[in-house]
C-alpha cells in the first residue's frame, strides 16, 4: 500500500490515485489548487453569501418558499436547515424514509422540524420494489448500494421544486468535509441506463413505481425551469465540531456517530459493503478532506484509521436488520458477501456518462 504522505488517501481501492516525486497524490494537489475558487471561509465569502441569499430572496418574492433542499438527518444538511432558519429562508424539506434512518436520525429531522417549522415531505418509495433493486444491486455485486436512494431523492426534488416554482436548491455539499471523494469503486446516480440494465440482468421486480430520474431529464428541467443548486457551507467557516455545538444548543441535536452513519443502510454500505467487498476504507477521504481544510492533522486521521471500522454488536444488529427487511436468509447474504464483484460499467451505460468519466479520470491523473 502507498498512503499520499500530505493526506492519508492510498492505493489499496483506489487505482485512478497518482503519487508525484514528493509522495504527494493528485487527490489533494487539485482540491489545494482549487481550494481558492470554491471555498471562502472569511469576509469575502460572507459577502458572497449574502448576496445570494439576497438574490434567493427577491427572485422569490411570490412564490411559497424560497428554495428546497434535502434532509438526511446528517450534519451537513441539518446544520444548513439550521443556518438557513437563521438567514430567514421559506424552506421546502426533502426526506428520503427508505425504513432504514437510525432512531437518533428519527429524533433528530422531529427536532429541527419542530424547531425550524420548516415544510417537510416525506418521501416513502415503495418498500417492495426499493427493497427488490437494493437486492438487485447486491446481486449485481456493484460498489454504490445507494444509487436507487440518490435518484429517487433527485427525481422528487426536480418534480416538487417544478410544482412549487421553486428555482434554487440548497445542498449540503462541501469543500470543508468532502472535498476528496474517492472516484476509483463508485458511480454516479443518474444513470437511469445503468439502473434498468441492472435490475433487468439482477431484478425480480418491475420499478414501475419508482420515481426516477435521468442525467438529460434534470439537465432538461434545470434550464427550463432556472433550477440552480447552491452549496452556501462553501461560504462560512463550516467546522464540524462547531456545527455539532451549535445544532446541539439549538435543537438538542445528537451525533450520530461518523459521516453518513445516519442511516442503518448506509451505514452497512460504507463499514461493511465497500471494506469485505472492495478493500475500500470511506474514512481515508473523509479524513483527507478535514486535514487538507485544516480541521484535522494528519497524525490525528493516521490515528482514527487505526481503529476498528464498526462495533460488533451494532453491525451485526444493522446486517440483521437489512436481512429482515429485504427478506435475505443468512445463507444468500453469505453468497452474496462471497460472490464476484463487479464496476458499474460492467452493465449498460448512459454514453454520456462514459465521456464525462473519461474526462474526469484524465483530469485526476494529471500530476501536480
Amino acid at each position: 500500500m502507498k498512503t499520499c504522505k500530505r493526506c492519508v488517501m492510498n492505493d489499496i481501492s483506489d487505482k485512478t490515485i497518482k503519487f508525484d516525486e514528493n509522495g504527494y497524490c493528485n487527490y489533494c494537489y487539485i482540491v489545494l489548487n482549487n481550494m481558492n475558487k470554491i471555498y471562502f471561509p472569511n469576509e469575502e465569502g460572507k459577502k458572497k453569501l449574502d448576496i445570494i441569499i439576497n438574490e434567493i430572496k427577491l427572485k422569490s418574492k411570490n412564490n411559497k418558499y424560497d428554495c428546497s433542499m434535502g434532509i438526511s438527518g446528517g450534519i451537513d444538511s441539518s446544520y444548513l436547515l439550521y443556518l438557513g432558519y437563521k438567514w430567514g429562508l421559506r424552506i421546502l424539506g426533502f426526506h428520503i424514509d427508505d425504513g432504514f434512518n437510525t432512531e437518533i436520525t428519527k429524533r433528530n429531522i422531529e427536532k429541527l422540524v419542530n424547531k425550524t417549522k420548516v415544510d417537510l415531505i416525506v418521501i416513502k418509495p415503495d418498500e417492495y420494489q426499493f427493497a427488490e433493486l437494493t437486492k438487485a444491486y447486491m446481486r449485481a455485486g456493484v460498489p454504490n448500494l445507494a444509487i436507487p436512494q440518490d435518484n429517487i431523492l433527485y427525481a422528487n426534488l426536480c418534480k416538487h421544486s417544478k410544482m412549487n416554482r421553486i428555482s434554487y436548491f440548497l445542498s449540503g455539499g462541501n469543500y470543508a468535509t468532502e472535498s476528496i471523494l474517492q472516484q476509483g469503486n463508485t458511480y454516479n446516480s443518474l444513470d437511469l441506463v445503468n439502473i434498468n440494465d441492472i435490475n433487468k440482468k439482477f431484478g425480480r421486480s418491475k420499478i414501475d413505481k419508482l420515481n426516477f430520474i435521468s442525467r438529460l431529464d434534470k439537465k432538461i428541467l434545470s434550464f427550463k425551469y432556472n433550477l440552480k443548486e447552491i452549496r452556501p457551507l462553501n461560504y462560512i467557516d463550516y467546522n464540524k465540531e462547531r456545527a455539532l455545538k451549535e445544532l446541539n444548543d439549538f435543537c438538542g441535536f445528537e451525533y450520530y456517530g461518523s459521516k453518513h452513519l445516519e442511516n442503518i443502510f448506509t451505514a452497512f454500505l460504507q463499514l461493511y459493503w465497500l471494506p469485505k467487498k472492495f478493500n475500500v476504507d470511506k474514512r481515508t477521504s473523509h479524513l483527507s478532506s478535514l486535514i487538507v481544510s485544516g480541521q484535522m492533522t494528519r497524525e490525528e486521521a493516521l490515528k482514527e484509521l487505526s481503529k476498528p471500522l464498526y462495533d460488533d454488536i451494532m453491525m451485526n444488529s444493522y446486517i440483521q436488520f437489512i436481512k429482515d427487511k429485504f427478506r435475505i436468509s443468512d445463507a444468500e447474504f453469505e453468497e452474496l458477501m462471497k460472490a464476484t464483484t463487479h464496476q458499474h460499467t460492467d452493465f449498460k451505460t448512459d454514453k454520456l456518462f462514459e465521456v464525462l468519466g473519461k474526462i474526469k479520470r484524465k483530469l485526476l491523473g494529471n500530476k501536480s
